[in-house]
């Protein structure tokens, strides 16, 4: 199973489309077992090939939790030109829990600067998630709650009562 996981993993980033397609859609069908495809699968997110970005959704869908070594590797991937690339990777942080605390200052940064508005909204929901190991991110939830947008402005009301708890 683990050399299959691997070969699977290394298809993702595979020249060939259907390759990449294949791969995704492989592990989309293996629920929490693809966990050690976490980071490859948030980058698919940002393929040219739709279809490849589509697969590699319904795996991050059914995968769960990453692993908590992930976090720093998922924060760096915060500021991806891909929306999908920031969405999903603010979302595998928030999943963590209080162990994505290690991304509370790249998450706060993506909530201020993302120029994508499902990104910083999923970071606010994240920074709840993680709960009062996110209390540095206080400030800059304060000033999402601000927003003009509605649903942002209620995900950080919600983070900022589960981290002043």
């Amino acid at each position: 199973m683990a050399d299959e996981l691997s070969l699977l993993i290394a298809r993702l980033s595979d020249a060939d489309v259907q390759q990449r397609r294949a791969a995704a859609q492989q592990l989309a069908r293996m629920g929490e077992a693809a966990q050690p495809a976490a980071i490859p699968l948030v980058r698919l997110c940002g393929d040219e090939d739709e279809e490849s970005r589509e697969w590699a959704a319904a795996a991050l869908e059914e995968m769960g939790p990453p692993s908590p070594g992930d976090a720093e590797a998922l924060a760096a991937l915060l500021t991806h030109d891909h929306v999908d690339v920031g969405y999903w990777s603010a979302t595998l942080l928030g999943r963590l829990g209080p162990a994505g605390a290690v991304a509370v200052t790249p998450l706060a940064d993506a909530l201020l600067r993302s120029p994508h508005l499902s990104v910083r909204q999923r970071a606010a929901w994240a920074l709840g998630k993680i709960g009062p190991a996110a209390r540095p991110a206080l400030e800059a939830l304060r000033r999402a709650a601000a927003s003009d947008d509605p649903r942002l402005a209620r995900l950080a009301q919600q983070a900022i009562a589960q981290i002043e708890r």
